[in-house]
């Protein structure tokens, strides 16, 4: 089969590495970038040290609303369909980019593929939440990464087209945690090398809900700055200002801030971290795949599978309860493993097989 491949952010990205590598094997896949994530440390360096194929196509989109930026997308993924004639879209996620081509494809009747559909907020409230409730419902196939989330889509009568495969993003953690860690990519906002301590706590914090102001990064920064050890904050480029004026402002200086890093640095941050304080879905199966304990700062169970033994506790931006959740200890049963074998990438591609028969 011919299939065009869309990705636009980080997590795409980390997805597409296992995705491409298995996909390629048996098919012809064109890569669209839709450019979502266009800085070098947030797109161009996962493509060069997770060996993805290099992108057939390159939008350059990024800014403005969802609404803009998602229009914008629906145009020029639809050009390039049109063009290439694919039989087949697949995706990743939930977002913008994610929608945009999946609309796209759904109007001129080309099937898509979507790889970890069925997660749910439970709220409209969330963009990503409408992004990828939209895109199961125009797919042909939907791939999840947990029961749970498969059992979400037959309740939403799309049991016949959903298969679960196990987390994507658990392939490319396996494969890098087995690398060796060399550190030397590890630069703070000016380009400088950074040391990273022996022992040290891993944030990451991007979400609009915690950064469209002062008052909740402060409250996250606090937290961090009251524990035992450093704190690593590689920090999303829109953020960057803002973070180092509230760091300056606090004399917070127990948190050491950072420019984004690339995958392998950040598994290897995950496995060698005392706690891990996130808004990232992602980095939170990561923490746990690595038995990391983590605490979640958002509103929403976004992997409810996680959430077991206090392994990831949700939190508010509210420095009293991030460390009330920081203090509380984990048990780990290492029977419990719901996110797959780390073959779904494999799986993807044996079922899309005797879907086209």
């Amino acid at each position: 089969m011919k299939i065009v491949t869309v990705v636009g952010a980080r997590p795409q990205f980390i997805k597409a590495a296992a995705g491409s590598r298995q996909l390629r094997k048996e098919h012809e896949e064109i890569l669209v970038h839709t450019g979502q994530h266009f800085d070098d440390n947030m797109s161009a360096v996962f493509f060069r040290e997770m060996g993805i194929p290099k992108p057939d196509y390159n939008l350059g989109i990024s800014g403005g609303s969802h609404a803009q930026m998602t229009a914008k997308m629906l145009v020029g993924i639809e050009e390039i369909l049109m063009k290439e004639k694919p039989d087949a879209l697949l995706v990743y996620g939930d977002t913008n980019s994610t929608l945009a081509a999946a609309l796209a494809a759904v109007k001129i009747h080309i099937p898509v593929f979507h790889v970890e559909a069925g997660n749910r907020l439970g709220t409209l409230d969330n963009p990503e939440e409408v992004n990828r409730i939209t895109t199961d419902h125009a797919a042909s196939l939907n791939f999840c990464a947990t029961e749970d989330a498969l059992d979400k889509l037959k309740r939403e009568g799309l049991g016949d087209r959903s298969y679960c495969v196990g987390n994507i993003m658990y392939d490319s953690f396996l494969h890098f945690a087995d690398l060796p860690w060399e550190k030397k990519n590890i630069v703070d906002f000016e380009g400088n090398k950074v040391e990273v301590p022996e022992e040290f706590y891993y944030m990451t914090c991007h979400r609009q809900e915690n950064t469209y102001s002062d008052e909740p990064l402060t409250e996250i920064l606090l937290a961090m700055n009251s524990l035992d050890a450093k704190t690593i904050y590689p920090v999303h480029p829109r953020n960057q200002e803002r973070a180092r004026r509230i760091c300056k402002e606090n004399n917070f200086e127990n948190i050491i801030l950072t420019q984004p890093v690339g995958y392998s640095d950040s598994v290897h941050l995950t496995q060698n971290a005392k706690k891990i304080v996130t808004d990232s879905g992602g980095l939170q199966c990561e923490a746990f795949y690595a038995g990391v304990q983590c605490v979640f700062v958002l509103d929403y169970v976004v992997w409810p599978e996680t959430m077991v033994d206090n392994r990831n506790q949700l939190a508010k931006a509210d420095h009293k309860d991030i460390l009330e959740k920081l203090s509380k200890e984990q048990t780990i049963d290492p029977t419990y493993q719901p996110f797959g074998d780390g073959h779904a990438a494999e799986k993807i591609c044996d079922i899309i097989r005797d879907w086209r028969k």
